[in-house]
């Protein structure tokens, strides 16, 4: 399983808030564990899902400069260009029970 949180946001970002969190099981996004899904981070975090839960190394995948963790963002790159914010995900592969 995979604990992404919102670790930073800069600019405004009308979807999430830090803290906030999306726990993904396998293919599933538990829904109920899970404080908001945004496309815009969806296009991003998806490239890297099945990797890091397989324990693929993020300092491999350029994604961090400690093992325990990756960071990414959403695609929005905020002001100047738009009127949003580019949200920052830490991202942790974490063990329990799946969802079902």
């Amino acid at each position: 399983m995979l604990d992404i949180k919102v670790c930073e946001i800069r600019g405004i970002c009308p979807v999430y808030k830090v803290g906030d969190r999306m726990i993904i099981d396998g293919p599933r996004i538990l829904l109920d564990k899970t404080d908001a899904v945004c496309v815009h981070a969806l296009s991003t975090l998806l490239h890297y899902v099945v990797a890091l839960e397989e324990g693929a190394d993020p300092v491999k995948l350029g994604l961090s400069k400690d093992k325990g963790h990756a960071y990414m963002q959403c695609v929005d790159p905020g002001e100047p260009y738009t009127e949003g914010g580019t949200v920052i995900f830490e991202v942790r592969r974490i063990e329990g029970e799946t969802g079902g």
